[in-house]
C-alpha cells in the first residue's frame, strides 16, 4: 500500500526566499526541505566548510607530503563502486599533479571481498608501496591495517562508512564519522573525504615551498569527480555537499570536465551542457558500477585517469556493454524474485530474504534495491560466494538501520555472520548456506521489533499540486538545473487528472494523455503494465521528453491510484 502526502511548506521561509529573489516555485520547494534563507542555497566555493576541521586530516596530508618530497611509493587500495572508483581518480590525478608516484589497487569483489582485508595488504606488498592509502573503505578494516603496518607500509585511512567497536590502528585516520571529529558534516561520501585530504596536502605542501619550482594544481578541476561519487553513493545532500555536486555540475555544462565522463555522458546520450544530478545518478554511475559487479573496476578508474579523450571513450564504451549485459543479468534474475515472491504473503512479513543458486553476486544489491522499492520491506538478497558461503546485499526502508540490525543478529547468535558492515540504508553480509534460514528467522525477528505497522506503509511525500503556470519547459529546467539528491530530494507533485488515453509501450511502460481543465499532458510511468482508471490522483516528476531535435514537458508517473 502506498499513501501520498504533501510535505509542509513554512510559509515565512517561503516569503524570505522569494523576497531574496529566489523564483516562487524554486521558493516554495526550498523551504519544504528545510531551506530559511537565500544564503542556505549558496554554492560558492568559497562557503565550503573548511579541512583544518576534520580529525586526522593534518597528519595524513604530512605523512603524503613527506612520501612526496622523499620520493616514495604511493598505492591507492579503492573500492569497487563508483564513489570508490572516483575517490581514486581524485587522488590518482592529484597526487600526480602534485608531483606523487602513485598507483592503485581495487580488490575484486567475487575473490577478496570488499576493503583492506589481509590478503589485500598481502597483494599491495607486491606493489612496494611505502605508502599504503585506503578510499571508501578501511574504518572497519583492523586486521587489513595491521597486516599492511607488518609488512612495512605507511597506512593511511580516508573513509566516511560508520566504525565498528575497534579502530584500525592507521597512521592517520581521516573519516568524519570517526569518534572524536568534530567536521560538521557527517554525509561526505568516500570522494569527498579523499577530495578534502587533496586540498589539506596541497595546502602542506605550500608551506613547504613545495610550489616554488612546480606549478600548483588547481584542484577545482577535479569536482566532476567529486560530485558524481557524491551523487552516485546516494549520501544525504547536506549543503556541503550541494556545493560539491552544484560546482562539480557547473564545471561539467561548461564543458570543462574529464575526458572520461565527457565520453560516459557521450556514450550515454546526454548532453552536458544541460547536465543534472539525474545524468550523475543514472546514467553515468550505473556505467561505471557495472565494471565492478560484473568484471573489474579498474576499467572505470582507467577511464577517470586518462587524459586521452579517444581512449575514455573506447573504454566508455567498453563500460556501457557491460552495463547492458548488467541489465540483461538484473531481469532475468527480477523474473525469478517475482516467481519467489508470489509464494510469500508480504502483508505478513516485516522483511524480505530472497537466495537464488543462479544469481549473480554482483547485482544482487540492485536487485534488493529493486524488491524493496517495490514492496517497501528491508530486502537481503544472497548469491552464492565460494566454499558454502552466501554474499548477501541489503536494503532497507526508514526506521530500520541495516548495519545496526545485523549488528544485534550477531549479538543475539554468535558465529552466524561470518562478516558484515555498512550503513543505514545499505549494507552487505556473509554466512554459510545452512545459515540462510535461520539468518531469515533473525532478520524479520529484528524488522518487527523495529518497526511499528504505520512504518511498513510506503509514503511518498509530494510537494502536492504544481502551479498550472509551471507546466513548461522554462519551469522543467529551471528544476532540472538545481542540485537534488538524498536527503535533498528532486521536485514530486500530486494532482487528479482525467485519463484519456493510455498504452502501453514495449510491453512495459504504460503511456498516457492526462487532461486537467482544458490542459492536456503527455505523461508516462516506467515498468508498469497495468491499466489506469478513468480518473487518477498521481504523484509526478515535471521531466523534458526530447525526440527527434523536439522537446516537451512530459510528467513521470511514480504512483497513481483511483481519484
Amino acid at each position: 500500500m502506498t499513501r501520498i502526502a504533501i510535505r509542509p511548506v513554512p510559509q515565512r521561509a517561503r516569503l524570505m526566499l522569494e523576497q531574496s529573489g529566489v523564483h516562487p516555485l524554486l521558493a516554495r520547494l526550498y523551504a519544504a526541505r528545510g531551506i530559511a534563507s537565500a544564503d542556505e542555497l549558496d554554492t560558492q566555493l568559497k562557503s565550503l566548510l573548511p579541512p583544518a576541521g576534520m580529525k586526522g586530516i593534518d597528519t595524513a596530508a604530512a605523512l603524503l607530503a613527506d612520501a612526496i618530497t622523499k620520493g616514495r611509493r604511493i598505492l591507492i587500495v579503492a573500492d569497487y563502486d563508483c564513489d570508490g572508483a572516483t575517490a581514486c581518480a581524485v587522488g590518482v590525478r592529484a597526487l600526480r599533479a602534485m608531483g606523487g608516484a602513485v598507483d592503485y589497487l581495487v580488490p575484486n569483489r567475487f575473490e577478496t571481498g570488499y576493503g583492506l582485508s589481509p590478503e589485500v595488504a598481502r597483494l599491495a606488498a607486491t606493489r612496494h608501496p611505502d605508502v599504503l592509502v585506503t578510499v571508501d573503505n578501511g574504518i572497519a578494516s583492523v586486521a587489513g591495517v595491521a597486516e599492511a603496518k607488518r609488512l612495512g607500509m605507511t597506512v593511511i585511512v580516508t573513509d566516511h562508512h560508520l566504525p565498528g567497536n575497534e579502530l584500525p590502528a592507521a597512521d592517520a585516520l581521516v573519516d568524519p564519522n570517526q569518534p572524536g571529529c568534530p567536521f560538521p558534516s557527517k554525509a561526505m561520501a568516500g570522494v569527498g573525504v579523499m577530495f578534502y585530504v587533496m586540498l589539506a596536502l596541497r595546502a602542506e605542501l605550500r608551506r613547504r615551498g613545495h610550489f616554488a619550482v612546480r606549478s600548483e594544481p588547481n584542484l577545482a578541476s577535479l569536482l566532476d569527480l567529486v560530485a558524481l561519487g557524491t551523487v552516485a553513493d546516494v549520501v544525504p545532500l547536506d549543503r556541503n555537499n550541494r556545493i560539491l555536486v552544484a560546482q562539480g555540475l557547473a564545471r561539467i555544462r561548461q564543458r570543462r570536465m574529464t575526458p572520461g565522463i565527457a565520453a560516459l555522458l557521450s556514450v550515454a546520450g546526454r548532453d552536458p551542457l544541460r547536465a543534472g544530478s539525474f545524468d550523475l545518478g543514472f546514467a553515468i554511475g550505473p556505467r561505471l558500477n557495472a565494471a565492478g559487479r560484473l568484471a573489474d573496476m579498474s576499467l572505470g578508474i582507467e577511464c577517470l585517469i586518462t587524459d586521452d579523450p579517444g581512449r575514455a571513450l573506447n573504454i566508455a564504451q567498453a563500460l556501457d556493454a557491460i552495463n547492458h549485459e548488467r541489465r540483461a543479468i538484473e531481469a532475468d534474475m527480477h523474473d525469478a524474485a517475482a516467481l519467489k515472491l508470489e509464494d510469500l504473503d508480504v502483508a505478513q512479513r516485516a522483511s524480505i530474504t530472497l537466495f537464488d543458486p543462479s544469481w549473480h553476486q554482483g547485482v544482487i544489491g540492485i536487485l534488493a534495491g529493486r524488491v524493496k522499492e517495490r514492496l517497501h520491506r528491508p530486502t537481503f538478497v544472497f548469491a552464492r560466494g565460494e566454499d558454502g558461503e552466501l554474499k548477501g546485499s541489503g536494503r532497507s526502508i526508514a526506521g530500520l538501520h541495516l548495519r545496526d540490525a545485523l549488528d544485534l543478529v550477531a549479538k543475539q547468535r554468535p558465529g552466524l555472520l561470518l562478516r558484515f558492515g555498512g550503513h543505514a540504508a545499505a549494507a552487505g553480509l556473509t554466512l554459510k548456506e545452512n545459515d540462510l534460514a535461520e539468518f531469515e528467522m533473525l532478520f524479520e525477528r529484528v524488522a518487527r521489533a523495529w518497526l511499528p505497522p504505520a512504518a511498513l506503509t510506503r509514503t511518498l511525500e509530494t510537494d502536492g499540486p504544481l502551479e498550472a503556470a509551471y507546466f513548461g519547459l522554462t519551469s522543467a529546467r529551471l528544476l532540472q538545473e538545481a542540485v537534488w539528491g538524498q536527503g535533498f530530494p528532486a521536485p514530486l507533485f500530486a494532482d487528479e487528472f482525467d485519463v484519456v488515453q493510455q498504452r502501453l509501450l514495449k510491453d512495459k511502460h504504460l503511456k498516457l494523455t492526462l487532461q486537467q481543465g482544458r490542459a492536456r499532458f503527455d505523461a508516462i510511468r516506467f515498468n508498469h503494465a497495468a491499466g489506469a482508471p478513468d480518473r487518477i490522483r498521481a504523484a509526478f516528476r515535471l521531466d523534458i521528453n526530447e525526440w527527434q531535435g523536439e522537446a516537451n514537458v512530459q510528467l513521470v508517473l511514480e504512483h497513481f491510484e483511483a481519484a
